[in-house]
């Protein structure tokens, strides 16, 4: 993370994870929360989640935040920018992956090591209702839904991170800052 920066690890005092409100993947390999469904398809046109070279369909899914803490593990993340919130209004439930069903019966809340292990892994879904009304644009906590708000507090709590920040648009000025990362 530190290399290349001149600065040494022990002068990084805060970490930003990036994280969209839904995940994608791009090319081949294991995806668990991947739809093939028409809530795949909405995430992808309203996500406009095509490769910007090849215009090729990314691949959509539900949110894992079995894989985020892995990523918040392996990162030692300090807070999440969440962007794409304005994505999934409109959805009548949201669902996060909280663990996996392994191919013999066991409930994981870890990702597997082995590229092999992940054959036959099932994603265990926790659901919350949707919200109908616009997040698009919004600048304020105030003004987003409570069912957004909740579906924010629960992704805090299952990755152990805070949201610090939250993009409701392409635009750079539909972003809220939460706690800035940057004011020591």
């Amino acid at each position: 993370m530190a290399t290349g920066s001149g600065l040494g690890p022990r002068y990084v005092d805060y970490v930003l994870g990036i994280l969209k409100a839904y995940s994608t993947r791009v090319g081949a390999g294991p995806f668990p929360t991947e739809l093939f469904d028409e809530t795949g398809e909405f995430l992808c046109k309203q996500g406009n989640e095509y490769g910007a070279t090849t215009g090729r369909r990314r691949r959509t899914g539900w949110l894992d935040t079995v894989a985020v803490r892995r990523a918040v593990q392996l990162n030692s993340l300090s807070g999440f920018c969440l962007t794409k919130l304005d994505v999934l209004d409109g959805l009548k439930e949201v669902k996060l992956c909280v663990a996996y069903r392994m191919p013999d019966g066991r409930e994981v809340t870890t990702t597997p090591l082995a590229a092999d292990d992940w054959k036959g892994v099932e994603p265990i879904y926790e659901t919350m209702p949707g919200w109908s009304e616009s997040t698009f644009g919004v600048k304020d906590r105030s003004g987003l839904p409570q069912a957004a708000l909740n579906y924010i507090k629960r992704i805090e709590e299952l990755t152990g991170v805070p949201i610090d920040i939250i993009s409701t648009g392409p635009d750079r000025t539909e972003t809220m800052i939460l706690r800035d990362p940057f004011d020591a």
